[in-house]
């Protein structure tokens, strides 16, 4: 494995969530030895601190059918910003977070990376949720429930255009992983966008191996690679306990693994978020460990 250099960038957002905590998420996994391990793996790490975010009770939450949009936006554009001109073929990013709307933000800057080589990315989600609602849709108006439908272009507009023109990610080259909690007034939404979906059922008749095989080749085509996102929700809740939104049913302790482990196997994978960690929720940070483990997998680590 050459030795690369992994930028590692906290934004630490509760804005986009009900849900306090989430926004110690970056502490969290920080504590929980990530620069430290990534090192051993051979990597050279710059860690870039956090980006500034407002306190939620400092601010109004403005229209609330997309709460808080004025300052996700605000967090996201210098998010984009940073891992845009942050980018290079020697380097690559590893986003915590904070709530999922910051991968708008993280997503947006890989992508504006990219579009500057005439290239286009793909995206691989993990996920229990979908994440695509848009302010007519959303039965909360939490932007974290938005991300998805921001970066193919349907979501707030102010969101959908940072780092470039929308769409961001094409839907076709948008895979989901571990889904099994959508709203009602969101699946027509899901069902008529053009993205791809495996639920919790499909990794259970296909799975992990064939489930992922499958978002690789569908993220990669006709594009440079793809940014992988992964909501710590997207595991099961009995596993992952510190999540601002937790489902039962999830992807397995090994299921997870193995997914992050094909995403460096591929040489494809340009960036990681690694989002929604809640410490308040938590359990002797044990999610937090868990997600650090989820990074180095996604980074070479092996068994043997």
């Amino acid at each position: 494995m050459p030795v690369r250099q992994i930028k590692v960038l906290g934004v630490p957002i509760d804005l986009g969530g009900a849900h306090r905590g989430v926004d110690m998420g970056p502490s969290a996994l920080r504590v929980a030895g990530l620069v430290e391990d990534l090192r051993a793996l051979g990597y050279s790490v710059l860690d870039l601190g956090n980006v500034p975010v407002p306190v939620p009770q400092s601010v109004g939450h403005g229209d609330p059918r997309a709460r808080y949009l004025n300052e996700i936006t605000e967090v996201c554009a210098d998010v984009a910003a940073r891992v845009e001109q942050g980018s290079d073929a020697e380097s690559s990013f590893v986003v915590l977070g904070g709530d999922h709307s910051a991968a708008v933000g993280s997503v947006s800057g890989t992508a504006a990376a990219h579009a500057k080589r005439g290239q286009r990315i793909g995206l691989i989600w993990i996920d229990a949720h979908t994440d695509m609602n848009t302010p007519d849709s959303s039965p909360t108006g939490n932007i974290h429930g938005m991300p998805v439908a921001c970066l193919i272009g349907h979501g707030p507009p102010p969101l959908t255009i940072i780092g470039g023109p929308a769409p961001r990610v094409l839907p076709k080259n948008v895979v989901f992983i571990g889904i099994r909690s959508v709203d009602p007034t969101e699946k027509e939404l899901v069902r008529n966008s053009g993205v791809h979906v495996f639920t919790m059922r499909d990794v259970d008749e296909l799975g992990a191996r064939g489930v992922m095989e499958r978002a690789i080749a569908l993220a990669c085509d006709g594009t440079a690679g793809f940014h992988f996102s992964f909501d710590m929700d997207g595991v099961d809740s009995q596993v992952a306990p510190g999540v601002g939104t937790p489902v039962r049913g999830g992807l397995s302790y090994r299921e997870s693994h193995l997914i992050a482990e094909m995403a460096h196997d591929s040489g494809r994978m340009l960036a990681m978020d690694m989002m929604e960690v809640d410490p308040v929720e938590d359990v002797r940070n044990q999610t937090a460990r868990l997600g650090v483990e989820l990074i180095l997998s996604a980074h070479g680590k092996s068994i043997l």
